[in-house]
């Protein structure tokens, strides 16, 4: 009974002090800023890359958006910070962005040792390899003995170095800090070989001065690897926060609930639970002051799951990349919402 008691007492807290009730360090400094920063690519093809317009596009990129639109109401509240794979972490952890959401592979090391958290996984690739067609290079085997392009500080390092010493192949690494200089250094002949994730290389191979043709991504698969928006620790409700952002865009391709009819659907479907889950006014959101329909504000800023992949990577983008295990779970794929109530 007592316990009962303590928890009725803290329910009530919760709806007396909504805004208060879970707020944690890093939706304060978003609130009082007015916007959300998101640490960013910053130049690759699919997932943030700057039009020629000079606005914003890319996977990344809406994914920063649909925050904003649950956290402050509005998809427009954001910054962008392009990163590099050896300043991402530093950026995060000094408090010079609120989201890092730079291709980063979820990782046991990078939880435990790093103090970083891992909001969920948004995409699932993993590590590959891109040559010249013209070279004499058709399998991983062709590359024993070769220079090969990497960025520095990523999993793509431990990957090689481990594949190769198993496979007693050796290799040339030639690590760099930049996406520009990771290019440059490929398509100017200076490595045999360039490997970063497979959507990576899609969206490189988009960029080469003679056309993507020229090159081409070997059929192997090294590694997984699985990526997510990665946030600092030790704050539960920013964490929280992010994580239910991604259910919801997943949630909401499961329902069949497009940026087109979610505002359709809200006001005219039988399902209750459809109803509910777009209204999204309970005890959750009021535990961390969010306004009523946050979920209906993200589906109409950016889509659901299927639109905003199709747009960026899938098959009305350059790169044309199948979903593969990024379909639904009830399509065979990997994604999946835990109930929302």
């Amino acid at each position: 009974m007592r316990l009962i008691l303590i928890g009725c007492f803290l329910w009530l807290q919760v709806l007396l002090h909504p805004a208060a009730a879970l707020a944690g360090p890093t939706l304060d400094v978003v609130r009082a800023n007015g916007v959300v920063r998101c640490g960013v690519s910053g130049d690759m093809p699919g997932f943030s890359r700057q039009d020629e317009a000079g606005l914003w596009q890319g996977f990344e990129i809406d994914f920063c958006r649909a925050a904003a639109a649950a956290a402050l109401g509005q998809a427009d509240k954001v910054a962008f910070v392009p990163v590099t794979s050896a300043s991402r972490f530093p950026v995060l952890l000094a408090g010079k962005i609120d989201l890092l959401l730079r291709n980063t592979t979820y990782t046991f090391e990078r939880e435990a040792a790093i103090g970083v958290r891992f909001a969920g996984i948004y995409y699932y690739d993993g590590q590959a390899f891109m040559v010249p067609r013209t070279s004499s290079i058709h399998r991983l085997a062709d590359l024993n003995g070769a220079t090969i392009c990497l960025a520095r500080r990523t999993t793509h390092e431990i990957n090689l170095g481990d594949y190769f010493h198993k496979q007693g192949w050796s290799f040339t690494p030639m690590p760099v800090d930049t996406l520009q200089e990771l290019r440059d250094n490929f398509f100017q002949g200076r490595c045999k070989a360039l490997t970063a994730d497979r959507a990576e290389l899609i969206g490189i191979r988009t960029l080469a001065p003679g056309g993507p043709e020229e090159y081409v991504i070997l059929p192997e698969t090294i590694s997984k690897e699985p990526l997510g928006p990665v946030v600092r620790k030790d704050d539960e409700a920013w964490l929280t926060l992010t994580k239910w952002v991604l259910y919801a865009l997943i949630e909401a391709e499961e329902r069949g609930i497009t940026q087109a009819n979610v505002r359709t659907l809200v006001e005219t479907s039988p399902d209750p639970g459809l109803r509910r889950f777009l209204a999204s006014d309970g005890l959750p959101e009021k535990a961390l002051g969010l306004k009523p329909g946050w979920v209906l504000r993200v589906i109409e800023a950016v889509g659901n799951y299927s639109e905003f992949y199709e747009r960026h990577l899938g098959t009305e983008s350059e790169m044309k990349l199948d979903r593969g295990l990024n379909r639904l779970w009830t399509q065979g794929g990997l994604l999946y919402a835990p109930p929302f109530r």
